[in-house]
């Protein structure tokens, strides 16, 4: 699901995507629709659009054996189109209102609807299933992380090896802060008065960077602090292989992506205990340390510095590989679609499709049929 459209003219608008590079060999459509003049019910619009795209993909000829949506929002949709098609439903779940208990009533609702009607639920962490546990949502949980490239972040040949020791972190700049940006900078001004062997460059934008690029000024940290604003992921793959240290400030992450990447590359991380990196940010790849703690960050940033030579490259990128490539995550979907179409007690046939085909409704990057 591409999403609302305040100016669309029409109820519901389905675009094949035609761009081959966002495509990748995948059918995959867009779905636009209205917002209803009742403040909080444009979800009856989302959900009627959903169906009548299906609808259209259905008359196209591809008929698919299985539902795959990404986030309760699309959840919804999809388990009322697998009670009418008589279809199994998946779910992936990675939103981070729930670890923050933001959820309004309507949300919570929601997705207790899609879950209990899910025939599994995929979070990505441990911490995110016991997070959506806490608002009472009872599901058939199984964790399935999320995958890294392991094409493009690629390892690096060796550790950088250089006197001055680069850090970097990537995230968004949103107004609530919730990547630590205001911390980190914190706990740098802190390093400062201990050392001067680093420097940190920030990728990422978002309306919060004026914000932060004033308190790095105030801290002094201009000359230590660069704000390198958004880059492509091949850029970004490339900053991490000369990256000494990835540093994750989070408040909240039910998974956090960046983390396997710069593992990925063989560079170790520095994370919070914010969530998501508490399962696999072990002493072997990085290091964890209280979230929203300037001063236990600074620490941390201390001690891996010291000790950046105890994190062979090849180690982390192997540990990444095994967990989290492609090819490993892309195994543990397989068997969640192969369980989950053999449940089904209706004959393939009678649902007019092939098994083993199946269609993942995401509501950012489209429906790919």
């Amino acid at each position: 699901m591409a999403g609302r459209c305040p100016h669309l003219r029409t109820r519901y608008l389905v675009e094949r995507e035609m761009d081959e590079a966002l495509a990748e060999g995948i059918p995959t459509y867009r779905v636009r629709h209205g917002c209803a003049s009742v403040p909080g019910w444009s979800f009856l619009w989302e959900t009627y659009s959903a169906l009548r795209a299906f609808q259209q993909i259905r008359r196209e000829g591809f008929r698919p054996d299985l539902l795959h949506a990404h986030v309760f929002d699309a959840g919804f949709a999809a388990a009322l189109l697998g009670k009418l098609y008589g279809l199994p439903v998946v779910i992936s779940e990675h939103f981070s209102s729930f670890p923050m208990k933001t959820l309004s009533g309507r949300q919570v609702r929601k997705a207790r609807f899609a879950f209990s009607r899910a025939q599994l639920v995929l979070p990505v962490s441990l911490p995110l299933q016991r997070a959506i546990e806490a608002y009472g949502i009872r599901a058939r949980f199984r964790v399935v992380p999320n995958p890294v490239d392991t094409v493009l972040f690629h390892p690096k040949a060796a550790a950088p090896g250089a006197a001055v020791k680069r850090l970097l972190c990537v995230c968004f700049f949103d107004g609530r802060h919730l990547k630590g940006i205001p911390v980190l900078l914190q706990a740098l001004a802190s390093l400062r008065k201990k050392r001067e062997d680093w420097v940190l460059d920030v990728i990422g934008d978002g309306p919060a960077r004026d914000g932060y690029v004033k308190q790095a000024t105030e801290l002094a940290l201009l000359d230590k602090v660069s704000f390198l604003g958004a880059r492509p992921h091949a850029e970004v793959a490339d900053r991490m292989r000369g990256s000494d240290l990835l540093i994750v400030s989070s408040l909240y992450e039910t998974f956090s992506v960046v983390a396997i990447e710069a593992l990925a590359t063989g560079t170790p991380v520095l994370a919070t205990r914010c969530g998501g990196p508490e399962e696999f940010i072990t002493p072997e790849v990085g290091m964890l340390v209280p979230s929203n703690d300037a001063e236990a960050l600074c620490r941390g940033i201390d001690h891996m510095l010291d000790h950046l030579g105890d994190f062979p490259p090849s180690r982390l990128s192997a540990y990444a590989a095994e967990r989290f490539s492609l090819a490993s995550v892309g195994r543990q979907l397989h068997t969640v679609y192969e369980e989950c179409l053999d449940r089904l007690t209706v004959p393939p046939d009678a649902l007019g499709g092939v098994r083993g085909r199946a269609l993942d409704a995401d509501r950012q990057s489209g429906v790919g049929a």
